[in-house]
C-alpha cells in the first residue's frame, strides 16, 4: 500500500527478495570499497594513507549491514551511512568511494520517505561530506567538493523521489482497479439479486393467479358435474384456458432466462390490454367486476403497463382466494402524469386476505415493490366502509 506523493511511501514487497537483494548491493559496495582501499583507485583522500586494516574491514561490514536494512529504518541508514564515511576519513583511509554510501541512503529516505524527507537527507549528507572532506583535506585541496557533493546528493535524491511517485502511482493504480473489479462484482450480484426477486415475482403472480381461478372453477365443476353438466363443461374450458394461459407466461419468463439474443423477449407478457380477459376470468370464477375508467386511456411504457397488469392480478386473486366476496370494484384513473388504480371488495377482510403472518403477504409486499420500482405508491388495508381495499399510484413518465 502506498500514500499519495509528497508523503510516506510504503512498499508493498515482502518476502525475502528484497532483503536478498540489499545484502548483495552492501556486498558489492563493500568489497568496491576495500578494493579501492588496497589498490589505489579513487585516491586523494588523505596525503599519507592509513593502509587497509580490521577498521577498514569493519567499516566494510558496517556498510553491508547498514544497507541490508535500508528498506525498514531509511531514515536511520542515512545517519549510520554519513556516519561511516565521516569515520573513514578521520581514519585516514584512501579512496573517495566512500562517499557512495550516503548517497545510497539519500535515495532510499526518498523513495520511501516523499520528497521532504529527501531534501532534507540530501542537504544533511551534502553538508557532512563538505565537513568531513575539508577537515581531512584542508582548503587547498577542496576546491571543487562543495559542488560535487551538492550535485550528488541531489542526485540521489531526485531518482529516490522519482522511484517514490512511480511506486505511488502503481500502488494507487492497483487499488483503484481493485475497487473498480470489487464494486462492478458486487454490482453484478445486486442485479442478479433483483432479477431473481423479478422473476420469482412473476412466477408468483402467474402461479398464484392461475392456480386460484382453477381452484374455484374446478369447485364449481365438482358441485354440478351430475346436475347441470353443461355448466361443468364451461368450468373445465375455462381451467384450460386459464393453464395454457400460465403456461405461456411461464413459457416467456423461462425464455427471458436463456435470452441471448436481441430478439428473445426480455419481459414476461402482460398488459392492460390483456385486462378483459383478466376480469372476464375473474367473472367465470363467480366474481362480479364492476370496472369503470376514466380519463383518456393511452399507451403506457411496458413497466408501468405490466405493474398495472400485475397489481390487478394479484388482488383479484387474493380476492378469489381469501374474502368471500361477491363484487369487486376496480377503477383505473388516467391522469396526465399518473395512473391511479383502486381495487375494493364487497368481502369480509381476514387475515389471509390483509397477508398478515401468511405467504399472502408475499403477494401484497410484491405489489408494493413493483409500485416502489417506479417511484410509486400502494397502499392495502381494509376499508372503513367494509371490504379490503387496495390503491397504487403509478408515475407516468410525459
Amino acid at each position: 500500500m502506498a500514500s499519495e506523493p509528497g508523503s510516506r511511501t510504503v512498499d508493498t514487497t515482502r518476502g525475502a527478495g528484497p532483503l536478498v537483494a540489499d545484502v548483495v548491493l552492501g556486498a558489492c559496495l563493500a568489497v568496491a570499497l576495500l578494493g579501492a582501499a588496497l589498490t589505489g583507485v579513487a585516491p586523494g583522500a588523505v596525503a599519507n594513507p592509513r593502509p587497509p586494516d580490521a577498521g577498514a574491514v569493519a567499516l566494510a561490514a558496517t556498510v553491508v549491514a547498514v544497507v541490508a536494512v535500508r528498506r525498514r529504518y531509511p531514515v536511520a541508514v542515512l545517519v549510520a551511512l554519513n556516519a561511516v564515511a565521516v569515520v573513514w576519513f578521520l581514519a585516514g583511509y584512501p579512496g573517495l568511494l566512500v562517499t557512495l554510501a550516503p548517497l545510497i541512503g539519500c535515495y532510499t529516505v526518498a523513495a520511501r520517505r516523499g520528497w521532504r524527507w529527501g531534501l532534507a537527507g540530501a542537504a544533511a549528507t551534502a553538508l557532512v561530506q563538505i565537513v568531513a572532506i575539508r577537515v581531512v583535506l584542508g582548503d587547498t585541496q577542496t576546491v571543487g567538493v562543495v559542488p560535487n557533493a551538492v550535485l550528488l546528493a541531489a542526485t540521489a535524491a531526485s531518482a529516490g523521489t522519482a522511484v517514490g511517485y512511480h511506486r505511488a502511482v502503481l500502488a494507487s493504480t492497483r487499488a483503484q482497479l481493485v475497487r473498480e473489479t470489487r464494486t462492478r462484482e458486487e454490482r453484478a450480484r445486486l442485479l442478479a439479486a433483483e432479477e431473481r426477486l423479478r422473476i420469482a415475482r412473476e412466477l408468483h403472480d402467474v402461479f398464484g393467479h392461475a392456480m386460484a381461478t382453477i381452484s374455484v372453477q374446478a369447485g364449481v365443476g365438482l358441485h354440478v358435474v351430475d346436475r347441470r353438466p353443461g355448466q361443468a363443461r364451461e368450468a373445465l374450458a375455462a381451467i384450460k384456458k386459464i393453464c395454457d394461459d400460465g403456461l405461456a407466461d411461464v413459457k416467456t419468463i423461462l425464455g427471458i432466462l436463456r435470452a441471448d439474443g436481441p430478439d428473445q423477449p426480455r419481459a414476461p407478457r402482460g398488459g392492460l390490454d390483456r385486462l378483459p380477459e383478466l376480469v372476464g376470468a375473474a367473472e367465470a370464477a363467480g366474481l362480479h367486476v364492476d370496472l369503470a375508467v376514466d380519463g383518456e386511456p393511452r399507451p403506457l411504457p411496458a413497466p408501468v403497463d405490466l405493474a398495472a397488469y400485475r397489481i390487478i392480478q394479484e388482488a383479484l386473486t387474493n380476492v378469489l382466494r381469501h374474502a368471500d366476496a361477491g363484487t369487486v370494484r376496480l377503477s383505473l384513473t388516467h391522469e396526465p402524469s399518473r395512473l391511479l388504480i383502486r381495487i375494493r371488495d364487497d368481502g369480509t377482510p381476514s387475515p389471509d386476505e390483509t397477508g398478515a403472518d401468511t405467504p399472502c403477504g408475499h403477494g401484497i409486499d410484491g405489489m408494493r415493490e413493483r409500485a416502489r420500482a417506479l417511484s410509486g405508491r400502494l397502499t392495502a388495508a381494509p376499508h372503513p366502509d367494509g371490504g379490503f381495499e387496495v390503491r397504487a399510484e403509478l408515475p407516468v413518465p410525459g
